[in-house]
């Protein structure tokens, strides 16, 4: 059975700095599209950053300069470094899995598998 879970979060000023940890559990990382996506009070859900099984990553606009992802397969581990954060960052963090490699993995409807997601808040 596949399980996420994300840890990391928490709330920094505006500026600062948070790192996003994803541990999976039941598959391996290396086969797989992996994401963190993000949403906002009142908000939908939208993808911040993909990585392919390839290491090719996609970024949301928004944190484009901002945000790094990366994964580590030998702890199953998937990261999101977090710079500069803003204000609008704000929300809760999920990581996500796909298998299915034929799909896009910047497409968020193409992912199945969630963790339960962390709370990231930066205050002004």
């Amino acid at each position: 059975q596949v399980q996420l879970v994300e840890s990391g979060g928490g709330s920094v000023q505006a500026g600062g700095s948070l790192r996003l940890s994803c541990v999976a559990f039941g598959y391996t990382l290396e086969h797989a599209c992996m994401g963190w996506f993000r949403q906002a009070p009142g908000k939908e859900r939208e993808r911040a950053a993909t990585i392919d099984d390839y290491g090719n990553t996609t970024y949301a606009d928004s944190v484009k300069g901002r945000f790094t992802i990366s994964q580590l397969n030998a702890k199953n581990t998937l990261y999101l470094r977090m710079n500069s954060l803003k204000p609008e960052d704000t929300g809760i963090y999920y990581c996500a899995a796909s298998f299915d490699r034929r799909l896009p993995c910047s497409v968020i409807d193409n992912y199945p598998y969630w963790g339960q997601g962390t709370q990231v808040t930066v205050s002004s």
